[in-house]
């Protein structure tokens, strides 16, 4: 694992893919950054952290469940991670210490390799930037029930198939109506909207790879 993350971070270091080709399988548009970050009052800074590591010699990816709440991210999937607090130092620190509040892991043995493009979240103003990480061993886990409903580890392999990619009709606030949007299907679960963007460019990124391929 240790060759594919060391690839991975030079990958993040280079230009990015961005979000245009999955965002083509939408049949909407998100606002572009420079026009979100010309907004008044500005977006809230977030960021989320997108971590593998092994379990059981097999790389993983972590994603959580939100609980279900009276709010526009009610129950859906998402990497951990949250709002840009006044004491964090940088983004890098708000990632990580979101990491730790949200999932009950300690993340001294997290090696940030780089972020991804950021994502521009409508419904609550937030600019997310996504970091990319990975830990040697990370655990044990405990999740804040008022944050996390459940945990997700899910299997690098699965994350890479192709077959993952599916379409449904869903509600977007934004738009006020039922559209039909790409998402991924990842242990049964239905990953969609900006965490599914932040997949879409971090597998450009990882195919090409033959170790985790189908």
């Amino acid at each position: 694992m240790t060759g594919l993350v060391d690839r991975l971070q030079r990958r993040l270091a280079a230009p990015l893919p961005g979000h245009d080709r999955f965002l083509e399988l939408s049949g909407y548009k998100r606002p572009d950054l420079e026009r979100a970050r010309a907004l008044d009052p500005p977006p809230r800074e977030s960021a989320v952290l997108a971590l593998l590591y092994p379990k059981e010699e097999i790389p993983h990816l972590l994603l959580m469940v939100r609980p279900t709440y009276d709010g526009v991210h009610s129950g859906q999937i998402a990497f951990p991670g949250g709002k840009r607090e006044p004491e964090d130092l940088d983004l890098r620190h708000t990632a990580l210490r979101e990491f730790q509040e949200e999932t009950g892991a300690a993340t001294e043995e997290v090696r940030l390799l780089g972020s991804l493009s950021p994502v521009y979240i409508p419904p609550s103003r937030m600019l997310v930037t996504p970091y990319v990480g990975f830990a040697p061993s990370i655990g044990p886990w405990r999740p804040d029930p008022a944050e996390v409903a459940r945990l997700l580890e899910v299997p690098l392999s699965l994350v890479l198939r192709e077959n993952i990619l599916k379409r449904r009709s869903q509600f977007i606030q934004l738009m006020g109506r039922e559209v039909e949007i790409p998402y991924y299907d990842l242990l049964g679960e239905v990953v969609w909207g900006a965490t599914a963007m932040m997949i879409a460019e971090l597998r450009e990124l990882l195919h090409g790879d033959a170790e985790f391929g189908e």
